[in-house]
């Protein structure tokens, strides 16, 4: 049986793709297609979980393809974005190494029988368990980087150039970077004892 929310995972990334490569044709009418499609990649990455849910294809294979799909979407912007100039080089790199060794703190976690997010979360203290675990901390974070997106798209667009929109797309991208340091520091520092357990 064709497991449909890992291929709605598969064509998110698959979509990403084509979209960033509008952003290299010439032309306002391209880059307004690159911001639409910016936005429905942005609104599906929900839809592949309540999928699995709704038509009860929940895989712990597919949970990691979520996962794995979310960071390969968001690179594919950012590193689209550092290539056209529109964002410093060390903007991708942040996310990237971040994401890295997040990740592998996590993948330790759940080794130990921890989870990223729940009642089994591998944070310890409420400030953490609010800063990295919180349905608003994780809302707040997923929104300032669709916001940054869409609104760099914008920004290079004749219609916008000249207003507020590019300091705007400016401060989001900011903003989301320092966000995305603020929730990754209590998983490394969190993290040191279940490394040091998993090591042993």
């Amino acid at each position: 049986m064709v497991n449909v929310a890992n291929l709605v995972s598969i064509a998110r990334v698959c979509l990403a793709l084509v979209t960033v490569a509008l952003l290299w044709v010439p032309g306002d009418t391209m880059r307004w297609w690159a911001f639409g499609l910016t936005a429905f990649v942005i609104y599906s990455d929900a839809l592949d979980g309540y999928l699995a849910r709704k038509l009860k294809q929940t895989t712990k294979f597919g949970a990691k393809l979520d996962i794995a799909g979310d960071r390969a979407v968001e690179m594919t912007y950012w590193i689209a974005f550092s290539a056209l100039g529109w964002v410093p080089v060390w903007v991708p790199m942040l996310f990237l190494i971040r994401g890295n060794f997040v990740d592998l703190i996590r993948t330790a976690a759940a080794e130990a029988g921890f989870t990223a997010f729940g009642d089994k979360t591998m944070q310890k203290s409420s400030f953490s368990k609010f800063l990295v675990a919180s349905n608003f901390s994780r809302f707040t974070y997923a929104v300032a980087k669709a916001i940054a997106f869409c609104l760099l798209i914008a920004a290079h667009t004749t219609l916008c150039a000249h207003t507020v929109v590019p300091p705007l797309a400016m401060f989001f991208v900011y903003f989301s970077a320092v966000f995305c340091v603020i929730r990754g520091l209590p998983v490394l520092i969190e993290g040191r004892a279940i490394i040091s357990v998993s090591a042993s």
